[in-house]
């Protein structure tokens, strides 16, 4: 395990980096004791490392000092990439509302993303003060995750993503019925279709359940407005 401080966030605040065999954690230094979570999961791909750099464009409210988990997912053969090994939360045959989908491989991811919930819980910070956040597939996890915590989380984030096995939206735990989703989507996003992501939010309200949906002229990618966004929804659902 490596230990480094991390650029200034908010306040002047600094984090202190750890990299772990599975995941990339920081940490607010100082001796300051996390009081938040948030768990953001990367995209098809990537690894933990790849939101790391925008956490200093993230303004927490006062007060909130959260721990930030970057965890990586599993190397597997994926289908729609010719079957290559890479980091995948599961395996994805296509991208449409029809197309059959690896839900065992979403309900191992599922247990995976519990796991790092109740290891925060463990550690002292209740569900009430945790995000789950994703990108890409990622978001497809934090969604699907986030809807079936037995507990109520401070939020679920989901951008550029949909909601997976959404036939099985019934067993969404009623702790977060009312717990708020924030979806952001790019207009031209050429990877998951914008209608994808569209009935997913559809489907989402139609259940009852707290979405914004936010949508920006980009592809598949985060933009600066964006970030922008996501600070402001961030400092929302973790000052309340």
């Amino acid at each position: 395990m490596r230990v480094a401080e991390a650029t200034e966030l908010g306040d002047g605040m600094t984090y202190l980096r750890r990299e772990l065999e599975d995941r990339v954690v920081l940490d607010p230094g100082s001796g300051v004791v996390p009081n938040a979570g948030v768990i953001w999961l990367h995209g098809l791909g990537a690894d933990g490392h790849d939101f790391v750099p925008i956490v200093p464009q993230l303004r927490f409210p006062r007060g909130c000092e959260p721990r930030i988990v970057f965890p990586h997912a599993p190397v597997r053969p994926v289908t729609i990439n010719n079957g290559m090994r890479m980091r995948a939360w599961y395996d994805i045959y296509g991208l449409s509302a029809e197309e059959r989908e690896d839900e065992a491989g979403i309900r191992a991811s599922f247990a995976l993303v519990e796991q790092l919930v109740r290891r925060e819980e463990q550690e002292g910070i209740p569900a009430r003060r945790i995000v789950i956040a994703g990108f890409s597939q990622g978001g497809a996890i934090a969604l699907h995750t986030g809807l079936r915590h037995s507990q109520r989380l401070a939020g679920i984030l989901s951008l550029s993503a949909w909601l997976p096995l959404h036939r099985t939206i019934g067993e969404s735990a009623p702790a977060n019925q009312g717990t708020s989703i924030l979806m952001c989507h790019g207009l031209y996003d050429p990877v998951v279709p914008m209608q994808l992501a569209e009935l997913s939010r559809q489907l989402l309200v139609a259940r009852g359940h707290a979405v914004e949906w936010k949508t920006y002229p980009m592809q598949h990618e985060v933009s600066q407005p964006e970030i922008a966004d996501i600070s402001a929804w961030l400092c929302q659902v973790l000052s309340s």
